[in-house]
């Protein structure tokens, strides 16, 4: 059943995510917008379109999420790998992605600090910050 799942999430992914998908939904809007005179802009007609999109999106979340997870997933096993074949790299890094969002933050300080950044100094990339800002 995982399995199956699984290559129904990819393959409707896929599929949702390519120009003909977005074209063949527009022009469903577009339909239904230019049917609104001839049933008198009703009810009915409207709750078409709201029933049609509700359900699309509730079920799109799913197999979005599902293919999201997949594919962290399978970053996460690329990079721990990575840290396992790198002499250098430091294998205690393997796993912390199932840690809390406080204990990845600490970490994280740390290895700025361990680079040399002091918590008074800017971010590196706060001067690309800046930079935006501009615009």
């Amino acid at each position: 059943m995982k399995k199956l799942f699984t290559r129904f999430a990819e393959n409707t992914a896929y599929f949702a995510g390519s120009p003909m998908t977005f074209i063949l939904a527009l022009s469903a809007v577009l339909i239904w917008g230019v049917t609104g005179p001839f049933f008198g802009f009703s009810e009915v007609w409207q709750l078409v379109i709201n029933t049609g999109t509700t359900i699309v999106t509730f079920l799109m979340v799913f197999l979005v999420q599902n293919s999201q997870n997949r594919d962290a997933a399978a970053m996460e096993a690329k990079l721990d790998e990575l840290l396992r074949a790198v002499e250098q790299a430091r294998s205690d890094f393997i796993g912390i992605e199932h840690l809390t969002d406080d204990e990845i933050e600490k970490i994280r300080a740390r290895l700025e600090k361990s680079c040399g950044r002091q918590d008074d100094e800017p971010r590196p990339h706060s001067a690309v910050g800046r930079l935006l800002s501009r615009r």
